[in-house]
């Protein structure tokens, strides 16, 4: 990362033997990566932007993005807006309802990231505004209709913050607001997917000692 120049470098180590055989199949990381964020930016939902891309002399891939906005979504919930009243409650809200709209509307556009953790998620402040920003898009998919299963991980991946860091009434403010963008799902479907996405949320974390 260049701060000066709001440059971010990303280098795109070989993982295992089978990384080359993958790359054959569904195109490198870089390229993916690359490729998913311009997709993204044709739909109107926010991305980093390539400035350029190669390949070393060894063979590692390398892209250099502009620097997006905001800090992820767990910096908000957790330091910034961690205060449950006066101003901070106030602003928790307003991100949380933000951020389920934006995260709706990628899920309609047929977008399902590939790792939607908190911290892929950016958040840039403007007053009452908030403006969202995806990272680290190398495995995303797009499908429609998208299916329950894939919307049902990235729904429980946003989830996996302990309830002193986002409380019940935090994920039912988020929920409401993903719903009212995925008109396709009936009732029954999104009471099952908020419900199942939770569970599996908090039993990941119990495993892990983070609850």
């Amino acid at each position: 990362m260049n701060p000066a120049r709001q440059i971010y470098y990303k280098e795109y180590l070989a993982r295992s033997p089978a990384e080359a055989l993958k790359a054959a199949v569904r195109g490198s990381r870089a390229t993916r990566a690359r490729l998913n964020g311009e997709a993204l930016l044709l739909a109107g939902i926010d991305a980093p932007h390539v400035i350029s891309w190669g390949t070393h002399p060894d063979g590692r891939e390398y892209l250099f993005m502009a620097a997006a906005p905001g800090a992820g979504i767990d910096h908000w919930l957790q330091q910034a807006f961690s205060a449950r009243e006066g101003e901070s409650l106030r602003l928790r809200r307003l991100l949380l309802q933000a951020l389920g709209t934006f995260i709706g509307r990628v899920h309609a556009t047929g977008f399902v990231h590939g790792d939607l953790r908190p911290g892929n998620v950016l958040a840039a402040q403007t007053q009452d505004l908030f403006r969202f920003t995806l990272i680290d898009n190398e495995r995303n998919t797009r499908k429609t209709p998208t299916p329950g299963r894939l919307l049902l991980r990235n729904l429980m991946q946003l989830n996996m913050l302990p309830l002193e860091d986002l409380s019940r009434t935090d994920r039912m403010r988020f929920f409401r607001a993903w719903r009212r963008q995925m008109r396709d799902l009936s009732p029954v479907e999104a009471k099952i997917l908020a419900a199942e996405a939770y569970r599996w949320a908090l039993q990941r974390m119990r495993a892990r000692g983070q609850s």
